[in-house]
């Protein structure tokens, strides 16, 4: 018999990726019940304040322990990598299935606490374990594509997942959006669950061969990682430096209301997909190293420009998007990137990369308003742009160490 025609060895490809893309596709839909629940505290603080009859700075500790839950992942990472990417997923839903169940059946101040808590564990110990499944399964030169989709995710929690908990708080209380997040992740798990032992749907997660100490340790000797783990901590803290102050900015520079601040927060929404498309559609063309570069110095820019336009309401919005844009186009681009760093421990890779970006946040959430009271928006401005330089300096500095195919 001769040779297999090219079109027979090219189907069990196209069949794999088709597959693959199904399952990434459920996952991403499962990121947007994960990042819903991390974020719809905060517009709704005060319905929750009410709803559970305490006082208001009570409901913004119940979000301070979600979002420290974000330094956990540098537990799940490793773990990850021991037991299996598809565990790890299956977890994560797990966490935040029973958190928000929990928390609508029985809706007291501890019990929410904890249904918070753990919806963040969930956040924790799914975002590094898809990424790590993402880096290897989909070839590199795909990489950007991918991940910029998966990303997808985050915006859409801003731009449907909020409004939606909004519209179900509205009609049927604030017990609501507990019950139907939590529903939705068990079935988000169900689904995953089968999608990942179906024909064509991947091996389990590789075991790494080194115990969690030892990862960590192999992770600390590698100037990759550290480069690219510093530009995470960099820029998250930069992007948080402004925007805790964003809104008593424009509140105070154009007298804008409450529904007016609504519109501008979707202005980020819209400005977070755009960059998140675009770096699926052009980050693996530019290459991801470039692509990061580039929104890098784009979104420092940006920052630079914001004194310059402080006087009119659409020159300020337009630098809110371009900041939220570029910005978001960098860092999608550092996520694919980063599923190459390490290859043999992915997952850890990923839950430093994740840590450093939320302990950025807190960072820089904290120095923001006390940089904003010494100097107003133009130091808010040129601290947010420094930092970015910092940004730009460590990932050059790691990346030189090692090439990572055509980045």
């Amino acid at each position: 018999m001769g040779p297999c025609p090219p079109s027979l060895r090219v189907w069990p490809e196209l069949e794999k990726m088709a597959s693959l893309t199904v399952q990434i596709t459920v996952a991403s839909l499962c990121r947007v019940l994960l990042n819903t629940a991390r974020r719809f505290p905060y517009p709704f603080a005060p319905a929750l304040s009410r709803g559970l009859q305490v006082p208001l700075p009570a409901v913004t500790s119940l979000i301070a322990v979600n979002q420290v839950t974000g330094l956990l992942s540098l537990l799940f990472g490793p773990l990850a990598d021991r037991w299996g990417y598809r565990s790890m997923l299956l977890a994560g839903l797990g966490f935040l299935s029973a958190g928000m169940l929990g928390g609508g059946l029985f809706p007291y101040y501890g019990v929410i606490l904890i249904a918070l808590f753990l919806a963040g564990l969930g956040k924790s110990s799914f975002d590094p374990a898809l990424l790590a499944y993402v880096g290897e399964r989909v070839p590199f030169r795909r990489r950007g594509l991918f991940v910029g989709f998966m990303e997808t995710a985050w915006a859409a929690s801003t731009l449907v997942g909020v409004p939606l908990v909004g519209f179900l708080i509205a009609r049927l209380g604030w017990r609501a959006p507990f019950f139907a997040i939590g529903f939705l992740a068990l079935l988000g798990l169900g689904a995953l669950a089968l999608l990942t032992h179906s024909p064509g749907g991947g091996k389990p997660g590789s075991k790494a061969p080194f115990a969690m100490i030892g990862a960590w340790k192999k992770f600390a000797m590698n100037r990759a990682a550290l480069g690219i783990v510093g530009f995470s901590f960099f820029i998250s803290m930069a992007n948080d430096n402004f925007f805790v102050v964003y809104g008593a900015w424009m509140e105070q520079a154009f007298r804008l209301s409450v529904i007016a601040l609504g519109l501008t927060t979707s202005v980020i929404g819209g400005a977070e997909l755009l960059g998140e498309g675009l770096t699926a559609s052009l980050g693996d063309r530019l290459g991801l190293r470039r692509s990061m570069t580039i929104g890098l110095i784009l979104s420092t820019g940006s920052y630079l420009l914001l004194p310059l336009l402080e006087a009119s309401l659409c020159g300020a919005v337009g630098a809110l998007f371009f900041i939220f844009l570029f910005t978001e186009f960098a860092i999608v681009a550092a996520l694919s990137l980063s599923t190459e760093v390490m290859p043999e421990a992915r997952a850890t890779m990923m839950s430093g990369y994740l840590a450093a970006a939320s302990l950025g946040r807190v960072f820089g959430a904290l120095m923001g308003g006390f940089v904003w009271s010494l100097g107003g928006l133009t130091a808010v401005a040129v601290v947010s742009a420094s930092i970015n330089t910092l940004a730009l300096l460590s990932f050059l500095w790691g990346i030189r160490s090692r090439p990572l195919r055509r980045s």
